[in-house]
């Protein structure tokens, strides 16, 4: 019998931790068949942050890195800075990226860092048990927000991609989803050409991907979808919000 589909090179044949009707598992496919579908497994060199994605050194068949709450975009620069010739992503959810980590993501791509960002948005702290995260939506209710979240006592969601958009080191910023199958294609679509625009040397390069948390959204897994194309997407819209590769086929034209 023919095989028409497989697991990808890029990730080990290992038993993934994540809850029934999270995300995670599709994105990490979607790394690495872009990985692979470029040819740099040999060279790639990923960074693990800290949250629900932890334990990614595990998944990902490629060298990989531990990094400290928040600290994966200081890393990935001092690897590339001393190993210029590998491609290093960071993969990193909303927490880890948005909270704690954000002077580490703001720098890197303001001082245009040639690296790949992978970024999951699942609107909440998944691994400590649901806590408000700077990307919970407005009257959504985490175990830090029960009455939900409100503009006077926690202020307005952070979009991370348009913030970062504004930075002239950043080359390549995109939004994209996983609520079906025809967006976790343009997403994957997007992944790769975050990992071309580190190989052409363009600089940083971040793809934010909305996921969903149905075990602290309180959620089946078909209702989280829903819940993420409903109320996520329309605050977080899709889309490329900065691409220099299509600056200079303009200025070209």
């Amino acid at each position: 019998m023919k095989q028409v589909f497989q697991r990808p090179e890029s990730l080990t044949d290992v038993q993934m931790h994540y809850c029934p009707g999270c995300t995670h598992g599709i994105i990490h496919r979607l790394v690495a068949e872009a990985i692979d579908d470029l040819g740099v497994r040999e060279s790639a060199i990923g960074v693990a942050s800290v949250g629900c994605s932890v334990f990614a050194y595990d998944y990902f068949n490629c060298d990989m890195q531990q990094a400290a709450h928040g600290r994966a975009p200081a890393v990935a620069t001092g690897i590339k800075r001393v190993l210029p010739d590998r491609i290093v992503f960071t993969y990193q959810g909303d927490g880890d990226l948005a909270s704690i980590g954000m002077a580490e993501i703001v720098h890197a791509a303001a001082r245009g860092e040639n690296i790949t960002v992978v970024f999951i948005n699942n609107a909440i702290y998944g691994m400590t048990s649901g806590q408000m995260a700077p990307t919970t939506l407005l009257g959504q209710k985490t175990t830090t927000t029960p009455q939900g979240r409100s503009i006077e006592a926690n202020g307005y969601p952070i979009r991370v991609s348009e913030l970062l958009a504004t930075l002239d080191g950043a080359a390549y910023i995109e939004r994209v989803s996983t609520h079906d199958p025809k967006h976790v294609r343009q997403a994957g679509r997007a992944i790769k050409k975050a990992f071309q625009t580190q190989l052409e040397g363009r600089g940083f390069a971040l793809v934010e991907v909305l996921s969903t948390c149905s075990v602290n959204w309180g959620m089946t897994p078909q209702e989280a979808l829903d819940w993420m194309r409903d109320n996520m997407v329309p605050y977080y819209p899709l889309g490329v919000y900065k691409d220099s590769a299509r600056k200079e086929e303009a200025a070209h034209d």
